[in-house]
C-alpha cells in the first residue's frame, strides 16, 4: 500500500476511469475530482510512478499537482452547477494549465521519492550505479554473503543504504545498536557494540550509503552480522581510482546531452580522478556499432553515471 493513499481515494479513481484509460494528466483531472483525492495522496501517487503512463517526468507531475487540482476543481464545480453547454462537456472551455517546466529527478532522487511513498525501493536501488566499482573492491552482496556463510563464519565486506537504527543499553550500561540496511539483493540487519557504534554513529543516519565489514554467521538459517567497521560508500569509491565510461546511444542528439552532464561534472565533482569517455552509436542505418572517442577525460562517479543513463537516447552505460 502507498502511504497516505486511502481505499476511498482509489475507488474514486477507478470509477473515474471506467472502461476507458486516462489519456493525459488533463484527462485524469477532468474525469476525477482531484480535490476529493487530496493533495497528499496525489503527491504520493506521483512519487510512486502511478502517472508514468501519462507523463514519465515524475518531478513535473509532482510539481504540477496544485495546477491540476485547481483545473479539476473548476471543471467539477461547473459540472455540479449544471453550467454545461448543450453541445459540449464540462471544462471544454477551460484552458489546460501549464505543467511545471522542470527536469525529472535524477535516478537517485527518483528512488528516494519512491521510497517515501512505497516504503521500499521499487524500480531500482540507490546502490545500483555503485555495484561495479564496489565489486572491484571485493564488496559482496547480501545474496553472496548468505551463500558464503553457509560454509562457515567469515569476515564479510558489504554495502548498504541505512533504513534505520535503534540504540539500546546493556545491563552493564554499555550502548549497542541494531541497524537495518539494504542492497540491490535484499535487506539485512547488523549489530554494533559500543566501541564500533561510537566510531560510526554519524555514518548510520537513515538514507546514508555505507560499506561495512562484519562477522557473518548462519544460525538456524538466519544470517547474523556483527559489525566491525563502517565507512561512507563515497570514500571507498574515491579510493577505487579513475573510471571511464562507454556510452551507448541510439540518437546522435544524446551526445550533446551527455556532454552537458560531463561539463557540469568537471566543475562540481571533487575527489574523482578523470577517466576516458567513449560513445557507441547504434542504429539500423549503420553498418555496425560506430565508436567515437571524446578525446577528453572527465571525473565520473556513480551519480554522474546514473544521470547519463537516464538521458533520452542513452541505451546503456558501461565502465571501461
Amino acid at each position: 500500500a502507498l502511504k497516505n493513499v486511502g481505499v476511498e481515494a482509489m475507488k474514486l479513481i477507478v470509477v473515474g476511469r471506467g472502461e476507458r484509460p486516462f489519456a493525459t494528466l488533463y484527462d485524469f483531472a477532468r474525469r476525477v475530482d482531484l480535490k476529493r483525492i487530496g493533495k497528499r495522496s496525489l503527491e504520493m501517487l506521483a512519487r510512486a510512478g502511478a502517472f508514468d503512463a501519462l507523463d514519465r517526468n515524475r518531478r513535473r507531475v509532482f510539481e504540477s499537482i496544485d495546477a491540476l487540482m485547481n483545473y479539476s476543481a473548476a471543471i467539477h464545480e461547473q459540472k455540479n452547477s449544471n453550467q454545461v453547454s448543450l453541445f459540449g462537456d464540462a471544462g471544454e472551455d477551460l484552458p489546460e494549465p501549464r505543467l511545471a517546466p522542470v527536469e525529472d529527478w535524477l535516478p537517485a532522487e527518483r528512488l528516494t521519492e519512491e521510497f517515501k511513498a512505497v516504503g521500499f525501493y521499487l524500480s531500482g536501488h540507490p546502490l545500483d550505479d555503485y555495484m561495479a566499482v564496489l565489486k572491484r573492491q571485493e564488496v559482496k552482496t547480501l545474496d553472496e554473503v548468505m551463500a558464503r556463510a553457509e560454509r562457515g563464519p567469515f569476515l564479510a565486506k558489504m554495502a548498504g543504504v541505512v533504513a534505520g537504527r535503534q540504540e539500546r543499553k546493556s545491563a552493564r550500561g554499555n550502548r549497542f545498536a541494531f541497524a537495518q540496511l539494504s542492497d540491490p539483493t535484499g535487506s539485512y540487519e547488523v549489530t554494533l557494540f559500543s566501541e564500533v557504534l561510537e566510531k560510526s554513529r554519524d555514518f548510520l543516519e537513515a538514507g546514508a550509503q555505507v560499506v561495512i565489514t562484519a562477522e557473518a554467521t548462519m544460525e538456524a538459517d538466519q544470517l547474523k552480522l556483527l559489525c566491525r567497521t563502517v565507512q561512507p560508500v563515497d570514500g571507498m569509491v574515491a579510493d577505487a581510482g579513475a573510471v571511464g565510461l562507454c556510452v551507448f546511444v541510439d540518437q546522435v542528439e544524446a551526445i550533446g546531452s551527455v556532454a552537458a552532464v560531463l561539463d557540469g561534472a568537471a566543475k562540481s565533482v571533487r575527489g574523482a580522478r578523470p577517466g576516458p569517455i567513449r560513445f557507441r552509436l547504434l542504429g539500423a542505418g549503420l553498418p555496425g556499432e560506430v565508436e567515437i572517442d571524446s578525446g577528453a577525460e572527465y571525473p565520473v562517479n556513480p551519480q554522474i553515471k546514473g544521470a547519463i543513463r537516464s538521458l533520452t537516447g542513452v541505451v546503456m552505460v558501461e565502465e571501461i
